[in-house]
C-alpha cells in the first residue's frame, strides 16, 4: 500500500471514529441526552441504562406535514423505541429508534424491491446486515457508515459471486471471485479490482498463479497446464516487458512451444467484475417530516436522518438538530441568517421579495458591473511579472521552428519536454534587452501548445498582439479559491491563470488525451489551452510562476447579463449576496439557478453527445470539481430593465431564424447560440435536494456561451480527505469532492435536467 492509499485508509476510518464521537456533542443540542462512549457502545442491547431521554414513552400514530406516516413507540417529539416509518416516496424503515434516528437492529426498503434488514447506528447501515437489490444482487457480512466493510459475501443477479474482504464498499483484502462460467480468482484485492498475489483458475483446468495490477497479470507468475507444463517469468501486456520460459512436462512432449502469452489478457478481458446493482437512496440520505412543537408557532422544520445538512452553508454539526424537543428552542449561534439558512432550519416562511421562490415578481437583468480586473500599470506589484510574461510569449510564439502535421510523436507530450530561456537585461543572442531584473522563462511540450493553437485556429499574429500589445493586462481583483491569480487581456479575448506544481502535473499527465479529445471532436466543450509556461525570477528568492493561457469562454460583442456556474453539487453552492448587489459580472451557483434552458433539436442532440463524450474523457484523466460556466444575454428588455417574456414562436419561424446565413456564420455549440431560458421557481418550503426548479412556461428569447471549466482538480489525498472530513456533517452526495467516476455521473445528471430539448 502506498502512501497516498494508507493516508485515505486513515482519513476514512477517522471520518468513523469523528461520526461516532460527535454524538457526544449532540449534549449541547438537546440538553436532555446522555450518551455513551462510542467505544462501549452494544447496539443489541436494548436494555443500555447508559442512555437517559427525558418525558414518558408512548406509543402514537401520526401523519405528518408532508404526508409520511409513523407508527410506534413515541417520546419527546421523537420515534424511540419499535416503529415503523414511511416515506411518501415508497421507502420504509420498520425497527429501533432512538430519538429520532434508525439505531439498533431494523429493516429498511426501497420503493424499488431493494431491502437492507440487520444493525443500523445513527441512521447508518452499520453493523451486520443483509442487503438485497431490486436487480437480485444479494450481500450478507459487516458494514460501516454505508459501505460495505469487513468480511462478506456478495452474490450478483448475473450468477457471479464474492466471499472476502471489503474496504469502503469495494472488494480489498482477500477474497474468492466466482464467475458464473465457473471461471474463479483466489487472492489478494484493491478498489474493487485485482491486485497482489493471486491465483485465476479456467475452467478448463489452466490456471496463473503470481502477481497482478488492475485485474491483470503484471509482475513474476506462472501459468500452468493441467498436463503439467507451464510458462514462468515476468508479465506484462506490454509485449517488450514480457519474458517467460516454457517448461514441458513428460507427457506435454513441448505441445505448448507455440502458445502466445497475449492469449491470457484475451481470455481475461472476458471475465469482468460485476459491478452490481448501485442504491439511489441511502437510510441516512433520508429526511423525516417534524411534528409540532409547543414552541414556535407550529412551523414544521426538517433535518437529514443522520444530522447533517444536505445543501446549502457549511455548517458545523453541533449548531444543527433534527427536531425541536418540547420546552426546547434550537440555538442558532453564529449560523448566518440567510434565506436558504433559514429555510434549512425550518425557522422562517419563504422569502416573498426573492425572486426564485415568488412568481410575481418580475426579472430584472442586474445592474452594470465595473469592467473586470484592475490594469497592471508601473507600481503594480505585478508589474514585473506581467513584462517578463510578455517577453516569453514573444520569444515562446516568434521562434522559428519547423512546420508540424497534427500527428504528433509521443516523445512531443513527455513532460520532460520543455525550454528553458534565460533573460538577461542587456539581452542576449536570442532576446532582446529589457528593463526588467534577469529571469528565466520555460515553454512546457513546446510542439504540443503550438499545434493546439494551430488546431484551435488561433493566428499567431493576433495571439501576440492579444497578449503582448501596447495595451497592459487586467488583474482580477482576487484569488480564485484555489489561490490561483487570473489575468484578462485587454481585449478579454484569454485569461492566464497562475497554476500550482500539481496542477502542472495534472495537465502534463493528461495532455497526451486532451490533444486526442480536442482533436477528435470539433465541437468539444472543454476549456481550451493554448500555451503552459513558467516563470522563474533569479536572485535569492528564485521564486517560480507557473501559468496556463487558456480562452475566455465568456467573450462576447453581446452584454453578458448573468453568469451561472454549475456543478450539480449543493453544499455551498448558493451566492452569499443579496440580490441589490448582484451585478452582470456576479458568478451565480447552482442554487442561485432560476432557469432551464431549451436548444433547438439538432443543436441539443449535438449537445447531449458532446457532454457525454467531454464527461468521459474527464472520467478517464481522472479529474472532477469541474464545473460548465454559462453566460446569457437577454434579448428583450424594457426601459426600465425588466425581462420581457417572448412569445412562442413557429417551427417555421424558428427555422428561419435558425438558418439564415449570417447567423449560422457565428453560431456554434457553446458560442452565440440562440435558446430560450424558461423561469423556473423553487417551491416555498424549499425543498433542500431542488437544485432545479419547476418550471412555469415563462420562456425569454437569450443568446447563450457555456463551456466545461477548471478540469485540472485531480482526485488527490487532499480532495480524498476533504471528502471524509465532510461526509461527517453532510450528505455526500450534495459534495464537491466526489471521486471522478461519481462526478461525472453527477454532473451529467444535473445538466440534462437544465437543459431540455426546445419541443
Amino acid at each position: 500500500m502506498n502512501k497516498e492509499q494508507s493516508g485515505v485508509l486513515r482519513a476514512w476510518e477517522a471520518t468513523v471514529r469523528k461520526t461516532q464521537a460527535a454524538k457526544k456533542r449532540a449534549n449541547s443540542i438537546f440538553g436532555t441526552i446522555s450518551l455513551a462512549s462510542a467505544a462501549d457502545d452494544d447496539l443489541e442491547d436494548d436494555n443500555d441504562k447508559r442512555i437517559s431521554i427525558s418525558g414518558e414513552e408512548h406509543l402514537a400514530e401520526k401523519i405528518l406535514p408532508n404526508g409520511d406516516y409513523y407508527t410506534g413507540q413515541w417520546c419527546d417529539n421523537f420515534p424511540n423505541g419499535q416503529g415503523k416509518y414511511l416515506w411518501t416516496d415508497g421507502c420504509m424503515y420498520i425497527g429501533e429508534w432512538h430519538r429520532g434516528k434508525p439505531m439498533g437492529r431494523g429493516r429498511f426498503s426501497w420503493p424499488s424491491g431493494a431491502t437492507y434488514e440487520g444493525e443500523f447506528k445513527s441512521g447508518y447501515m452499520d453493523g451486520n446486515g443483509i442487503y438485497t437489490g431490486s436487480n437480485g444482487d444479494t450481500y450478507k457480512g459487516q458494514w460501516v457508515m454505508n459501505l460495505k466493510h469487513g468480511h462478506g459475501v456478495k452474490h450478483y443477479s448475473n450468477g457471479d459471486w464474492y466471499d472476502g474482504e471489503w474496504r469502503r464498499g469495494l472488494q480489498e483484502g482477500h477474497g474468492k471471485y466466482q464467475w458464473q462460467n465457473e471461471n474463479h480468482y483466489v487472492g489478494e484485492w484493491k478498489n474493487g479490482v485485482i491486485f497482489g498475489k493471486g491465483t485465476f483458475v479456467w475452467s478448463n483446468g489452466n490456471k496463473y498463479d503470481g502477481y497482478w495490477e488492475d485485474g491483470i497479470p503484471k509482475g513474476n507468475g506462472t501459468y500452468h497446464w493441467p498436463d503439467g507444463s507451464f510458462y514462468v517469468g515476468n508479465w506484462s501486456i506490454d509485449p517488450d516487458e514480457q519474458n517467460e520460459t516454457y517448461y514441458p512436462s513428460e507427457s506435454s512432449l513441448a505441445a505448448n512451444l507455440e502458445w502466445d502469452p497475449k492469449t491470457v489478457y484475451d481470455d481475461l478481458a472476458d471475465c469482468k467484475i460485476y459491478p452490481g446493482e448501485r442504491v439511489p437512496i441511502l437510510p441516512s440520505q433520508k429526511k423525516l417530516a417534524i411534528c409540532y412543537s409547543t414552541k414556535g408557532g407550529n412551523k414544521p422544520r426538517r433535518m437529514s436522518v443522520d444530522g447533517r445538512v444536505s445543501v446549502g452553508i457549511e455548517m458545523p454539526f453541533d449548531k444543527m438538530n433534527m427536531w425541536e424537543s418540547d420546552g426546547d428552542s434550537i440555538d442558532l449561534g453564529e449560523v448566518r441568517r440567510s434565506y436558504l439558512d433559514c429555510e434549512l432550519l425550518g425557522t422562517v416562511h419563504h422569502d416573498d421579495t426573492n425572486h426564485k421562490f415568488n412568481l410575481e415578481l418580475p426579472l430584472k437583468v442586474p445592474k452594470p458591473g465595473k469592467r473586470q480586473g484592475e490594469t497592471i500599470s508601473k507600481g503594480h506589484k505585478n508589474y514585473e511579472l506581467m513584462l517578463n510574461l510578455q517577453l516569453g510569449i514573444r520569444h515562446s510564439v516568434g521562434r522559428p521552428a519547423p512546420a508540424t502535421a497534427l500527428d504528433l510523436k509521443a516523445s512531443a507530450f513527455d513532460p520532460k519536454e520543455k525550454i528553458w530561456t534565460r533573460f538577461p537585461p542587456e539581452g542576449s543572442k536570442y532576446t532582446p534587452p529589457h528593463q526588467s531584473s534577469e529571469f528565466k522563462w520555460k515553454d512546457y511540450c513546446p510542439v504540443v501548445f503550438r499545434t493546439l493553437r494551430k488546431l484551435f485556429k488561433v493566428d499567431p499574429a493576433d495571439y501576440m498582439i492579444s497578449i503582448c500589445g501596447n495595451d497592459a493586462l487586467r488583474e482580477l481583483s482576487s484569488p480564485g479559491k484555489s489561490g490561483s491569480f487570473f489575468y484578462l487581456t485587454d481585449d478579454d479575448r484569454y485569461m492566464i491563470k497562475t497554476m500550482k506544481k500539481s496542477e502542472v502535473k495534472v495537465l502534463l499527465r493528461m495532455l497526451s488525451a486532451y490533444y486526442n479529445h480536442v482533436r477528435s471532436f470539433e465541437n468539444t466543450l472543454v476549456i481550451k489551452y493554448y500555451g503552459l509556461h513558467c516563470v522563474k525570477l533569479t536572485g535569492p528568492t528564485q521564486k517560480k510562476v507557473r501559468f496556463i493561457i487558456m480562452g475566455n469562454l465568456l467573450r462576447s460583442e453581446y452584454t453578458i447579463h448573468r453568469r451561472f456556474d454549475l456543478k450539480g453539487s449543493s453544499l455551498g453552492r448558493i451566492t452569499e449576496k443579496p440580490e441589490s448587489e448582484i451585478d452582470d459580472t456576479t458568478i451565480l451557483k447552482d442554487l442561485d439557478l432560476n432557469f432551464i434552458f431549451k436548444l433547438q433539436k439538432t443543436w441539443f442532440q449535438e449537445f447531449y453527445r458532446q457532454i457525454d463524450k467531454d464527461c468521459e474523457f474527464l472520467e478517464q484523466v481522472g479529474t472532477m470539481d469541474y464545473s460548465l460556466l454559462v453566460g446569457l444575454y437577454f434579448r428583450d428588455i424594457s426601459a426600465n430593465g425588466e425581462l420581457i417574456p417572448s412569445p412562442r414562436l413557429s417551427r417555421a419561424e424558428m427555422d428561419q431564424l435558425l438558418l439564415d446565413p449570417k447567423r449560422w456564420g457565428s453560431i456554434k455549440l457553446g458560442a452565440n447560440m440562440p435558446a430560450r431560458a424558461e423561469r423556473t421557481i423553487r417551491k416555498p418550503e424549499c425543498e433542500l435536494l431542488q437544485l432545479v426548479g419547476e418550471q412555469t412556461g415563462e420562456c425569454y428569447e437569450v443568446i447563450m456561451f457555456f463551456g466545461i471549466i477548471d478540469i485540472l482538480q485531480d482526485y488527490d489525498i487532499t480532495k480524498k480527505l476533504e471528502h471524509a472530513y465532510k461526509s461527517i456533517h453532510y450528505d455526500p452526495t450534495s459534495i464537491s469532492a466526489v471521486d471522478p467516476k461519481q462526478y461525472s455521473k453527477r454532473f451529467r445528471d444535473f445538466i440534462f435536467k437544465v437543459f431540455a430539448e426546445d419541443t
